[in-house]
């Protein structure tokens, strides 16, 4: 995670779910809020009634690389949680990243792409 760092605190969570945007997708829920730092933090939030300790670290290994090879797409200066939903434990990895990116587009925090056909 290159342009990231981890959101730790509990308060920066709560005021996440109450004062940030929302989308939720089959397996999982994105919230975010722009903060006023140059770089994004990333907030990962699996329940405990998902699965054991194994299946749990396993979910937040695959949303932890999902945002890892995507976070190139975002824009910076944001607080992003994603909260895995009890679906996400049979969810293969595939369909986790559809949702995320399908979450990410709907909050419109994805970079505008800029055409590639420019003069040499």
């Amino acid at each position: 995670m290159k342009f990231s760092v981890s959101l730790k605190k509990n308060q920066d969570f709560r005021r996440l779910y109450s004062k940030g945007r929302s989308i939720a997708a089959a397996s999982l829920v994105v919230y975010v809020k722009k903060n006023r730092q140059p770089v994004n933090r990333l907030g990962i939030t699996v329940s405990t009634k998902i699965g054991n300790a194994v299946c749990r670290n396993k979910i937040r290994r695959r949303l932890k690389e999902i945002y890892r090879l995507n976070e190139g797409r975002l824009e910076s200066g944001l607080d992003v949680v994603i909260v895995a939903r009890v679906k996400a434990a049979h969810t293969p990895y595939s369909k986790l990243e559809r949702d995320y990116l399908y979450a990410c587009s709907r909050l419109g925090i994805l970079k505008k792409e800029t055409e590639s056909g420019g003069n040499l």
